[in-house]
Formats: structure tokens, sequence, C-alpha cells
């Protein structure tokens, strides 16, 4: 979705940034051994969420300008912000240097900006080293090279241009596990109709949602209300079908969509840990963007903010964290596998300043001493 902040600008919300969740969310988080990162474009924020070790969940927050699209695994994180792509590399090393002593397990650093421009920068995944994302504006999917603002690599069939007119609303992408860069990668993608005009999907966002395969651009399935987020789990293709914030998955022979779970929000952001799927939820309040969409058409008081956890089998919610006040609107939900308790571009200038991240080789003739006199130098294999 085209963040609402871009379409009718307003001030940063004043609300506190507080949260409620399940009793058992916690516990979830530490027996299954992750922690999860969620970006809201409407409040600026990264948000990792984290237990704390007894019965709360530490939601910790990191200010960026209009956070979006996100991909990450143990060792990079990518995030998608107003006018950047912002690239980082987790440093455990730098762990021993943070408070409370003992507690993180993984420290991202910042490595990169690159200058994308205002492309509206939506769901990106790895290819091997390479990281696609969608261009939201472009109607493609990209590619960095270091040169360019970006590099357009792929876009659906019926658009027949590369402009910056937001068409078909392209947003959602999974890649198939395994998938390496150099070419056009398998997967699918998700936009909100099948259009070729100026901001055409606007008046089909109700059911003129696609499910699209890459590189050959099928439509797999049609109808739907504002899908997101496609992803293979298990063997099978699912799908949030945002607009009446429903989970589900495809049958893409048959070309049908089957809703797994109904959830109190509009669902967007998805990620999976065995048989429980991690969905995002949105309050969304009437607007341009959502107006005329069922899921805008309940109560207020039945639309919720946080991240949902439903049971895959049986379609069940099993646990939740709920924003309140300040964060109405979540875009992107990812697991971290194995991170307790990461942390994530420290707001520490001398920390920044002192550590560095250098290859196997060169780190073999770094005296022993500098590490004693409190800088933290690290190679590649540190992360692994």
């Amino acid at each position: 979705m085209a963040p609402e902040t871009a379409l009718e600008p307003r001030a940063p919300p004043l609300q506190p940034l507080r949260s409620k969740h399940t009793s058992n969310f916690p516990a979830l988080l530490e027996q299954l051994g992750i922690s999860i990162l969620v970006s809201t474009y409407q409040a600026g924020k990264l948000v990792v969420l984290r237990s704390d070790g007894t019965a709360a969940v530490n939601t910790h927050f990191r200010d960026f300008k209009r956070p979006m699209g996100l991909a990450a695994d143990r060792t990079r994180l990518a995030l998608g912000t107003a006018q950047e792509l912002r690239l980082f590399r987790n440093m455990p090393p730098v762990c021993r240097r943070l408070e409370p002593p003992g507690r993180h397990d993984a420290c991202y650093l910042p490595r990169a900006a690159h200058a994308t421009g205002d492309i509206d920068i939506h769901e990106m995944a790895w290819a091997g080293d390479e990281l696609w994302f969608v261009n939201t504006r472009f109607s493609c999917l990209c590619t960095l090279d270091g040169v360019h603002s970006f590099v357009p690599r792929w876009r659906p069939p019926f658009v027949t241009a590369l402009a910056p007119e937001d068409r078909c609303h392209l947003n959602g992408l999974g890649l198939a596990p395994g998938e390496r860069g150099g070419t056009t990668p398998q997967g699918y993608v998700t936009a909100l109709a099948a259009i070729d005009t100026p901001q055409g999907w606007r008046a089909h966002k109700r059911d003129g949602g696609v499910l699209l395969d890459v590189p050959d651009g099928t439509v797999i399935v049609g109808g739907l209300s504002m899908p997101h987020s496609p992803r293979l789990h298990a063997g099978k293709l699912w799908v949030l079908e945002s607009g009446k914030g429903g989970l589900g998955i495809v049958d893409p022979p048959a070309g049908r969509y089957q809703c797994v779970a109904e959830l109190p929000g509009f669902t967007r952001g998805l990620d999976f840990v065995g048989n429980l799927a991690f969905v995002g939820l949105s309050q969304v309040r009437e607007s341009a963007v959502f107006s005329g969409i069922p899921i805008a058409e309940r109560a207020l008081a039945e639309r919720n903010c946080g991240v949902w956890v439903v049971d895959i089998t049986t379609g069940r919610p099993v646990a939740f964290l709920r924003f309140e006040d300040g964060v109405q609107e979540v875009f992107a939900v990812q697991v971290l596998p194995g991170l307790r308790y990461p942390e994530v571009a420290p707001d520490d200038p001398q920390l920044l300043a002192d550590s560095y991240d250098l290859p196997s080789a060169a780190l073999e003739d770094v005296p022993p001493a500098l590490r004693r006199a409190g800088t933290t130098v690290a190679n590649d294999a540190a992360a692994h």
C-alpha cells in the first residue's frame, strides 16, 4: 500500500508508543528462540519485538523516515525508507559493549544508504547475495548496482511503460527458497489491479487484486481485495487478502484462493515459523486509500494494529501483540530465527565510530591489544 502519509501529509504522532500482548506471547518468542522486526511507516519506526526473559515483551523502537519493506537474516538487514534503501550487517562481537551486559545476541550496524529517490519501496527479498525489491511507483521489481538509483529487472506484462505513475500498485514479493541472483528468480508478486493507467488501481481496490507468477507474469488468481505478502511455506502458497483481513492459501492450478483465517485488522506483513504464521495487522482509518474495502466497513473498535500469531493447521489465533496510541499501521513483519535479543543501529556515536568489520585476511594483521583498548574489530564470519 502507498503510505497514507504520502497522500495525506500529517504531523508525526505525539501519542505514547504503547503495546499490550497476550500472556503467552513472550513465552512463545522464548520457546521458538526468535525475535521479530516490524516496520511502521505511519509512526516512522522499526520495531524489534523481543522477550525480556520474564513475562513481558520488550518493544524496541528505532526511528527511520517512512520505513516499509525489509529483508533480514542472521547476517544482514535491508530496510526501504522514504528515499533510500538502508543496509546493515550483524556484528555479534559488538554485543559485548551493549547494555545490559550479556543480554544481546546480535547487533546490526549500518553499512550503506543507497539513494533510490521516492520510489515507494514495498516488499523485498534476498536471492542469494542479490536484493530484489518492489518499486511501486514505477510498477516493477528492481535490484541495485551501486551506480544507478535502481535497476529495473521485471514488471507485469500488462504494464507497458516505466513511469513513476503507480499504475497497478505492485506491492508484495515472495521468492522461492534457495533462489540465487543473476537472473530473474522464481517467485510471486501481488498487485491491487491488473491495470495500465496512472493510479488506475484505485478504482479497483475492493476486488481487483491479483497474484502473479514471476517471471512469466501469469495471473494465478484475481478478484482479491488489496492482496499483499505472497509467501511459500510448508509446500503451500500463502497470501494475505488485506482488504478483508484474511490469511489464505492459493491453489495455482485451480486459480483459487481459500481463506484460512480472518483477523481483526488490515493484514499486511507475513512470516512463518513451523505451523505458526506471524501476521501484521493495521487498524486503517477512513481515507482515500482505504475507503470502500470490507475491512474499513467494520467498526473502528473491531480493527487492530499489531502482530497476530495464527496456527495454520487450525486457522485460529494463538497469541497477539497489539499496538496502541502512536502506532496504527504495520507494513512488514520479519522473524529473526535464532536471535532472541538483537539490537539495530545503536544510538551510540562512539560505538559506531570504533566498530570495524574487516575481511578475514586483514583481521590477521590487527594487534590483539586493539581489542583490549575498547575497539571492536570483527570479520564476516563473526555473524554466522
